[in-house]
């Protein structure tokens, strides 16, 4: 094959002849003709917009490698290329005067650089031969690519299929053979990234032999169930377990590193854990870090797994299985009747493009129903994008929303930025605090609603959006309505079903949520209860911060009490106290009985109640916690009667 210059003895990957000669036999069989005028036409603009959302993932994850990847062969004549399972390409970035010579053959987005459009090229061949893949110069098939060298390496998902290509393309003077190893080990870096944010109900355990390795390219990742059962691992860990995934499919964290699943968990209750050792079951010892990133924060906290919570929990673990989750409704039917009612509502809405609004007081946990919701949904496998919409300035909020374009106005990033409507195509957006949306913008999102479609600011196109939307305020929106503060028009567009949580006050199973809230600010098994005096003082409170008053409250209690594990009344914030024991006129009888004694009896009354509090100040060391506990009047009552503010 005279017209293919190769030499393998510069790269380990450069341009094997066997691999070249297979490539060629292909493009030939594919009806190519070496003197062909390449097809360069990209997709239209409709398609490539449905390409970019198709690979979102995949492109998401690896543009910050692309840009890393460029500055290292800045300057070369080289470009960074990024292209899906099928060759086409979705992102590229080159050196200025190297894209005039790449426009001739595309190397843009758009365009397909598969062996049956291309011919042999490292694209192409990267995907025929899942290897990582150099093409130099005249071993291209199409003679219009001759000037080219090109160094590329597929991007596997976690089952190994194909899910893109990394490349480095440039000008055949410009080959370094150094340049695959660049492109391998960014491929591998995009491929862990994906790996990882594949499994978002599952314990991922980082390792390796070597302590130093872990968080590197070359570190092992495996995942696990909640309940310990593997479900997948990256390359290098099968190589350091010596098994394939097919065989490791009947294992489990215990069989793998020796150890109980309970231990690693309470491993993570320490304050400043550090790494794991282990053994694998080949014997060889290894160091290992882990995430516990579980879907029902209880499970984290848990030693051992119910056998229907570990089907359940199994089923959530890794995506696109068919198995129906633990219902994130469900979980939140803590037996509150007004809470069953309003959840067998969204049952029936779920899925059916119907757009919901949450209303209730602040920290009822709107946000948490929604993505409740978003969890039971169709959609539960696509992103769950959330807006306050009172957090963002007005000035910035509509760029927030839309997206925008590379110098649509002052300040605005390079390349522009997308919106958080095209964020959650394909998934759910939640607009908290809805009645806060400027008015001009909410005739812009009545208008994305009502079209589905999303134009940037600063640019011309309209890119079609598929999302659920769900609102939420605690403010009345009809009072905004009348107060022309907010359009009539979009609040009929958003209130296809109206719900309104119910305040913490008003709801019956204080007790189940204050179990739970508990069982994740401390340590799940085994983790505080509250005393009996004060859960009864809990049940009398009004919660003007509902859930996130109560949450905050009790993790605080929790670190209070220590290894007391039992949440008693010193345990509790001193603001909480007074807000739940208003202060009141100073108990006579406590105090001037006490007064009384100190003096004999002789005095005002006035006299005899400093006199009292001073005595019981003494007596407590100085402690106006304790003083005021022992008189039965408030903090605020010491401080003012011994003048200490």
């Amino acid at each position: 094959m005279s017209d293919i210059s190769c030499n393998r003895s510069t790269d380990q990957f450069s341009c094997d002849p066997a691999v070249i000669e297979k490539s060629h036999q292909r493009s030939t069989a594919y009806g190519l003709g070496k003197n062909d005028k390449p097809d360069i036409l990209p997709l239209d603009r409709s398609a490539l917009s449905m390409l970019l959302e198709q690979n979102r993932a995949l492109h998401t994850h690896a543009l910050p490698v692309m840009e890393t990847l460029y500055e290292q062969i800045v300057d070369t004549h080289n470009m960074v290329i990024l292209t899906d399972a099928n060759g086409v390409i979705v992102h590229a970035l080159g050196d200025d005067d190297f894209l005039v010579k790449a426009n001739r053959v595309a190397l843009n987005p758009g365009v397909t650089w598969s062996e049956q459009s291309k011919g042999t090229n490292a694209i192409g061949t990267a995907i025929a031969e899942r290897a990582p893949t150099t093409v130099h110069a005249d071993a291209h098939y199409l003679s219009a690519n001759h000037f080219l060298t090109c160094s590329a390496a597929p991007i596997f998902d976690y089952q190994g299929n194909i899910l893109g290509v990394l490349d480095v393309s440039g000008d055949r003077g410009s080959y370094h053979k150094h340049t695959m190893a660049l492109v391998r080990m960014s491929a591998q870096m995009i491929e862990n990234q994906l790996f990882t944010a594949a499994f978002e109900n599952a314990v991922t355990l980082h390792f390796h032999s070597r302590p130093e390795f872990i968080g590197t390219l070359v570190e092992g990742i495996a995942c696990f169930t909640p309940g310990g059962r593997f479900l997948s691992a990256n390359r290098s860990a099968l190589f350091q377990l010596g098994l394939p995934q097919t065989a490791l499919q009947s294992h489990t964290f215990s069989s793998l590193f020796g150890l109980p699943l309970s231990s690693l968990f309470d491993h993570y209750r320490s304050a400043a854990p550090g790494l794991l050792n282990l053994c694998l079951h080949s014997g060889v010892k290894v160091y290992a870090r882990a995430e516990l990133r579980l879907s029902n924060s209880v499970f984290q906290h848990c030693s051992e797994l119910p056998a229907a919570a570990e089907t359940a929990a199994t089923a959530t673990a890794a995506p696109r299985m068919t198995a129906r989750r633990l219902s994130s409704l469900r979980y939140l039917n803590t037996g509150d009747p007004h809470m069953a009612a309003l959840i067998g509502k969204l049952d029936k809405v779920i899925g059916r493009d119907i757009p919901i609004l949450i209303t209730g007081e602040t920290g009822t946990g709107k946000e948490l129903l929604a993505q409740a919701v978003h969890n039971d949904s169709p959609r539960k496998n696509s992103a769950f994008v959330a807006v306050n919409c009172a957090s963002i300035p007005e000035t910035l909020i509509e760029s927030e929303l839309f997206g925008y374009e590379e110098g649509a106005f002052t300040g605005a990033r390079k390349k522009g930025g997308q919106g958080k409507l095209l964020q959650a195509n394909g998934g759910t957006l939640f607009l908290d605090e809805i009645g806060d949306m400027p008015l001009g913008l909410q005739a812009r999102l009545l208008r994305v609603l009502q079209e589905r479609v999303v134009t940037p600011l600063g640019s011309i196109k309209s890119i079609p959006v598929d999302l659920a939307v769900i609102c939420a305020t605690n403010r009345n929106l009809r009072e905004l309505i009348a107060a022309n503060s907010f359009r009539e028009d979009l609040y009929y567009r958003l209130n296809g079903l109206v719900i309104k949580l119910p305040a913490l006050r008003e709801r019956g199973d204080l007790d189940v949520i204050v179990e739970r809230l508990l069982a994740e600010a401390g340590n799940g098994k085994g983790c505080c209860r509250v005393a009996p005096d004060i859960m009864a003082l809990f049940r009398r409170h009004s919660w003007p911060g509902n859930f996130r008053q109560l949450s905050n409250l009790l993790r605080t209690a929790v670190v209070m009490a220590g290894d007391d594990r039992i949440i008693r009344l010193e345990h509790l914030p001193d603001d909480f106290l007074e807000d739940v024991q208003p202060e009141q006129p100073p108990p006579a009888s406590a105090i001037v009985s006490a007064a009384a004694a100190a003096n004999g009896g002789v005095g005002s009354l006035e006299d005899l109640a400093l006199a009292a509090v001073k005595k019981a100040f003494e007596a407590s060391g100085g402690n106006v916690s304790a003083t005021a506990k022992a008189l039965g009047v408030s903090r605020n009552t010491v401080y003012r009667k011994l003048n200490l503010r």
